[in-house]
C-alpha cells in the first residue's frame, strides 16, 4: 500500500493527461472544471469551459452576473442545478470569504453544490492539500484493486472506500496534484468500466480484480430498477411576427430557471390551456412526431404541438413569458430538447 501512490505518480508523469486547460494552480478554474466534469466527459466540457471563462474570468465577474447569463452559457451541458449552485457559491465566496476562494476542504464543502470529493480535488490541485477524492472513477479503481464487493453507492461500501482512499495518500502535499490527476486519468483511460487495459495499469500486479479475473464484476453494479416513463406536450406558439413564446421555469426542479416551451398534459386540453392559462387565443396545427429525452431517473416523451396566435398577443407582465425569435432563443438558457427542436 505504501507504494500505491508512488506508482500512480510515476505513471501519471509518463502516461497521464498534461494539456487540459484547467491544469493550473488556480482554485476558481479548478472549481469550475470540477463542477462541469460532474456527470460530463472531458471532451464535452472543454469548449463550455473555455467559453465560460471568456465571459466570467474570475469569481467576482461570476458573482455579479445575472443568472440568465450563466444559464445561457451552460445551455446544452445539462444538470442545470450545477450552474445555479456555481452562481450561488460565487456570491458566497464574495460575501463570506472576502472574494478569496477558501483553502480548507471543510470550508469549501459549505459552498452550494460542493461535496467532500469535489472539495478535496479543488484543494489538492490548488493548494497541495492532502485530501482524498472519491469520484466514480476512483471508486472503480479502488474497488477493483482492493477487491471490494458491494455497490459503491451503499453507505457502508462508500465508507470502506473512503477509509482506503485516505490510507493511500502520498506523504507529501507537493505530490497531491499529480496523484489526484493520476487517479482521475487512470479511471478515465485505463481502468475503464468495460474492457479495462490491465496490461497498461501501474497497479495491476497486486490488483485483486485482475488476479481473480473479476474486472467485469467489480465494482458491483447498482441494482436495476424500471425507469419511470413520463410524457408532456410542448407548445410551439408563434405570433404573427413568427416569434416563439417561451416560459421561464421556476428556479428549482427540472430545467430550473431555463426558458422552455409552455407545457400541458395532453393535446386535447391544449387549446383551453392557452386560453385559460396563457390568455392567448390560438389555432392549433397537427402535432409533430414525438421524441424522447432521457434524464438520469426517468424518460420523457415529448409531443411538440405547433400553434399560431389569433388576435391580441399581450402577455402578463411578470416576466415569465416572453416572445423570442429563433436566434434569441438559441442564445438564451434553454434545455436540450428545445435546442433540438429549434435546430430541426
Amino acid at each position: 500500500m505504501s507504494q500505491f501512490a508512488d506508482r500512480l505518480i510515476a505513471w501519471q508523469g509518463e502516461h497521464g493527461r498534461h494539456d487540459l486547460p484547467w491544469q493550473v494552480a488556480d482554485a476558481y478554474r479548478v472549481w469550475l472544471s470540477e463542477i462541469m466534469l460532474q456527470q460530463t466527459q472531458v471532451t464535452t466540457v472543454i469548449d463550455y469551459y473555455q467559453r465560460f471563462l471568456q465571459r466570467f474570468p474570475d469569481i467576482a465577474s461570476l458573482a455579479v452576473a445575472p443568472l440568465d447569463d450563466v444559464l445561457a452559457l451552460w445551455s446544452g451541458l445539462g444538470y442545470y442545478t450545477r450552474a445555479r449552485n456555481l452562481h450561488k457559491a460565487a456570491q458566497v465566496v464574495m460575501n463570506d470569504f472576502g472574494g478569496a476562494f477558501p483553502r480548507a476542504p471543510t470550508d469549501i464543502e459549505t459552498l452550494p453544490g460542493i461535496g467532500r470529493s469535489t472539495a478535496a480535488a479543488i484543494t489538492a490541485f490548488s493548494f497541495d492539500t492532502r485530501a482524498a477524492i472519491l469520484d466514480g472513477n476512483v471508486k472503480r479503481v479502488l474497488a477493483r484493486w482492493a477487491g471490494i464487493d458491494g455497490f459503491p453507492g451503499q453507505k457502508a461500501i462508500e465508507n470502506r472506500l473512503w477509509a482506503l482512499a485516505d490510507s493511500l495518500l502520498p506523504a507529501s502535499g507537493s505530490d497531491m496534484p499529480a496523484y489526484t490527476q493520476a487517479q482521475m486519468d487512470l479511471g478515465a483511460t485505463v481502468c475503464t468500466p468495460k474492457k479495462p487495459a490491465c496490461l497498461a495499469c501501474p497497479i495491476s500486479t497486486d490488483c485483486v480484480a485482475r488476479l481473480t479475473g473479476r474486472q467485469a464484476e467489480l465494482p458491483t453494479p447498482k441494482p436495476k430498477k424500471a425507469v419511470p416513463e413520463r410524457s408532456t406536450v410542448m407548445l410551439l406558439i408563434r405570433n404573427d411576427a413568427g416569434r416563439l413564446l417561451l416560459q421561464k421555469r421556476p428556479p428549482t426542479g427540472i430545467w430550473g430557471g431555463l426558458w422552455c416551451l409552455p407545457e400541458t398534459a395532453d393535446t386535447l386540453g391544449a387549446e383551453r390551456f392557452c386560453t385559460d392559462t396563457l390568455r392567448l387565443a390560438v389555432d392549433l396545427d397537427p402535432a409533430l412526431p414525438d421524441f424522447v429525452h432521457v434524464f438520469t431517473h426517468f424518460r420523457l416523451t415529448i409531443t411538440p404541438l405547433p400553434a399560431i396566435v389569433v388576435g391580441a398577443t399581450a402577455l402578463a407582465d411578470d416576466g415569465a413569458l416572453r416572445w423570442f425569435d429563433r436566434s434569441e432563443a438559441l442564445a438564451a438558457g434553454i434545455p436540450t430538447p428545445l435546442r433540438r427542436l429549434l435546430n430541426a
